[in-house]
């Protein structure tokens, strides 16, 4: 069998395949999230722990060899290790909002639009940049004390490898300090950000994905295991999405909207990323949105209403959800795609005592797909768009989604970052799996024409109510 290890967020998932790419069984494990004055915290011994054990038991439950595992997990962050990987101090989340003032600083002066310029990224509060910066200027101890600054999956791959000394791939290298031409750190992109001093925290870029074998916790000793692609890119490849012009648009906890391309435009707006692949040249334009379905899930949660009453309140109010309008800009931190607004916030408008929690859930529905109808477009897409992640079990949120984005959904089940993560694995080993197979499509949804011209026309009025909501967010 071959073991796709993601470790997410909120949810740490491994998933047991055979060879023809059928998924055989399923192990999670939830792990905690701080959150505490715009900080977002995370213990690294907590998520480490529940790789371990979610691998122990799949491994159990799964019995048979394991031909080789892949590990894909969440992005950007500071995780703070020392030279056997193990944590200085909790990790720092990609949803962590203390550097806004220095984004701020940055947006203002000239120089977040310089390192766009440089790399295709444009940095967040939650990314990289901004936070070792932050950690330089008001804990500069952790700093001090820590031998790498890495991202999730690659402390996970040091301690289950037992390597001695961490190192990343240009997926997660990608923000905000790799230089997607050459495909190694820009040294002036770490002058810009005051952080030349720090550079030794910056791990080695592998090129491709790095190798190793388990050295028995979880997996048996041994067992081959490649470090990467992070999730993003990890989904991408187990949606087949890997030809220029296609894209996939994963409803999770972040909305995120990628497209294939080979194509690199350093012009027009500062916003989102492209993701370096293994395939020199070829990479992914990301528009990752800061919130897709924690939007929906703080609606749900303030109104009483539960996830599996979705379906049937989505049929219970018409498209337009009878003028109840919902800017879905949640996050505490702002929005990163498909641009740059920390101090933006939701909005909710068209709210009367007659309107309804169907109209409220309908309404936050809608405002995600024009999100994700605007993420899209900023991509570049052009071919067909698979769709995965959480939001995709509600059939008739998919039917929605259809119609709001004008254009079939390639609905891919499963474990698709898993699954990404063992076809990435597999390239690296020499392993031949069928993709095509691995990534079929569970259903294609298509959307309604009348509805689709609908929602054509709301996109536009969520464009027009976007800009004054960004016009209000910088006063």
């Amino acid at each position: 069998m071959y073991i796709g290890i993601d470790v997410g967020t909120s949810m740490v998932k491994a998933a047991a395949f055979d060879g023809s790419g059928r998924q055989l069984a399923v192990e999670a494990r939830p792990v905690g999230l701080e959150l505490r004055g715009g900080h977002v915290e995370q213990d690294m011994a907590e998520v480490y722990g529940a790789v371990v054990a979610v691998l122990g038991a799949l491994t159990a439950r799964v019995p048979g060899p394991v031909e080789l595992a892949g590990l894909t997990g969440q992005g950007d962050g500071v995780w703070l290790v020392d030279a056997e990987g193990r944590p200085v101090r909790p990790a720092a989340s990609w949803m962590d909002g203390r550097a806004h003032e220095l984004l701020d600083q940055w947006l203002a002066d000239g120089t977040f639009e310089a390192v766009f310029r440089r790399t295709g990224s444009a940095m967040f509060p939650g990314c990289p940049g901004p936070l070792l910066a932050w950690f330089d200027r008001y804990e500069p101890g952790s700093l001090d004390a820590a031998a790498a600054a890495v991202y999730c999956k690659d402390m996970v791959f040091q301690r289950l490898t037992g390597a001695t000394r961490a190192v990343t791939d240009v997926s997660d290298a990608s923000m905000p300090f790799l230089d997607p031409r050459t495909r190694s750190y820009d040294n002036r992109v770490v002058e810009l950000l005051g952080l030349t001093h720090r550079r030794r925290l910056l791990t080695p870029v592998s090129d491709l994905v790095a190798l190793g074998q388990a050295r028995g916790e979880g997996l048996p000793a041994g067992t081959p295991i490649a470090n990467g692609p992070y999730d993003l890119p990890a989904c991408a490849l187990g949606a087949g999405v890997t030809r220029p012009g296609d894209g996939l648009l994963i409803v999770g906890t972040c909305l995120a909207s990628l497209v294939a391309t080979t194509d690199l435009d350093l012009a027009g707006e500062p916003a989102g990323l492209y993701i370096s692949t293994d395939r020199p040249g070829h990479r992914l334009r990301a528009m990752p949105a800061m919130v897709g379905t924690a939007a929906l899930d703080w609606v749900l949660s303030t109104t009483g209403v539960h996830h599996d009453e979705v379906d049937a309140l989505l049929a219970d109010t018409p498209p337009g959800a009878h003028g109840v309008r919902v800017l879905p800009y949640f996050a505490p931190s702002g929005e990163r795609a498909p641009f740059v607004e920390p101090r933006l916030r939701a909005e909710l408008t068209g709210i009367s005592l007659e309107s309804t929690p169907a109209d409220l859930v309908r309404a936050t529905c809608e405002g995600i797909g024009y999100a994700a109808r605007h993420c899209l477009a900023a991509a570049g897409l052009t071919g067909t768009l698979a769709v995965c992640g959480g939001g995709t079990r509600s059939p008739a949120w998919m039917r929605l989604l259809a119609d709001v984005l004008g254009r079939p959904l390639r609905v891919v089940e499963g474990e698709v970052g898993a699954r990404g993560a063992v076809l990435a694995a597999a390239e690296r080993y020499g392993v031949a799996l069928d993709a095509d197979a691995w990534t079929r499509p569970a259903l294609v949804v298509e959307p309604d024409a009348d509805r689709a011209v609908q929602y054509a026309k709301g996109y536009e009025e969520h464009l027009e109510r976007l800009a004054g909501a960004r016009d209000r967010a910088r006063r």
